[in-house]
């Protein structure tokens, strides 16, 4: 599994990066990083929020779940 020693703290994974904006980041003061699949120090760093962290696919899939073992 080649992600389970990949680095957190990096750009792929923060909140601000978008690929086609200046420097691949929607912050405006953070500093350039050239190796975005690698950890850094920006202090503007803030992890995306995906669904799977929110919960929202999860009550979907738990009602689905649920109503398999009800009886009618």
């Amino acid at each position: 599994m080649p992600f389970l020693r990949s680095d957190l703290h990096c750009c792929l994974n923060c909140s601000f990066y978008d690929i086609g904006t200046y420097n691949d980041c929607r912050e405006p003061q953070a500093e350039r990083v050239l190796d975005k699949s690698r950890s850094n120090f920006c202090d503007f760093f803030k992890f995306k929020k995906t669904a799977k962290a929110t919960g929202a696919a999860d009550s979907g899939t738990k009602d689905k779940l649920e109503s398999l073992f009800k009886k009618n």
